[in-house]
């Protein structure tokens, strides 16, 4: 299979297919966690006191196992519920995603992903911590859920573990008998935490530094790009 699978490209969504969409995303999972557990957390975890904690790069049921371990809320009743919270937080961001997130779209990046879509050698694919059911609400939104197959990918409901989630990835794009091979699978994010997932499952990363991180933080990446542009140029190279 490897030499004629497919390049399977992994993108991250917040801060690299798109910017700035998270707000409606967070509001849903606020709303989700006070209705499922009983407790506002919309405050924790921007206390200076204890620490912030930093959402980026993390899946939804990590940022929320957080959130309520700050509010005391035992590990034990954070485990019963979990498998509640994912459907609530969906139904939520189902009511709170705007009609159009078009502009959130990373500058260049319909172009790039029409352009990766229509090769025959590449399949477009997601690793993010977002709920599957928050990510294709989001990308759909911003007009290019069309780009990322149903049945692909992994995501935030897959596993709280984030370096999870490329295995469950290359599995869905794999054959009945094996995992599609790392050596044809590209993790493309923004964080640390996108490298650090692509290494856990020895797989090349690209990063892109539109979101919170500069390039210094994401220096061990295979690549770092700026823009979307050079993200193209970069796959242009790797893509033989």
């Amino acid at each position: 299979m490897s030499s004629t699978a497919p390049h399977l490209l992994l993108f991250d969504i917040d801060g690299t297919l798109l910017r700035r969409a998270s707000s409606e995303h967070a509001a849903a999972l606020h709303e989700a966690i006070q209705t499922v557990y009983g407790v506002d957390t919309a405050t924790i975890g921007r206390d200076s006191t204890q620490g912030r904690i930093e959402a980026a790069g993390r899946t939804d049921l990590e940022i929320a196992r957080q959130l309520l371990l700050r509010a005391n809320v035992s590990a034990v009743r954070i485990d019963d519920r979990l498998g509640q919270l994912r459907e609530v937080a969906g139904e939520a961001y189902a009511r709170h995603v705007p009609d159009d997130l078009s502009a959130t779209v990373s500058e260049g990046m319909v172009a790039l992903l029409e352009r990766l879509h229509a090769r025959d050698d590449v399949l477009l694919s997601l690793v993010t911590g977002n709920l599957e059911s928050i990510a294709r609400l989001k990308l759909h939104a911003a007009g290019i859920g069309q780009f990322f197959e149903r049945g692909q990918g992994g995501f935030g409901s897959d596993s709280e573990d984030r370096t999870d989630l490329p295995p469950i990835a290359r599995l869905r794009a794999g054959t009945r008998d094996e995992p599609h091979p790392r050596e044809r699978t590209i993790v493309i994010g923004d964080t640390p935490r996108d490298i650090a997932c692509a290494r856990a499952d020895e797989l090349r990363v690209i990063a892109i530094t539109l979101g919170p991180h500069e390039a210094h933080e994401v220096a061990d990446a295979d690549v770092v790009v700026a823009n979307v542009p050079a993200l193209g140029a970069e796959l242009d190279k790797l893509l033989v």
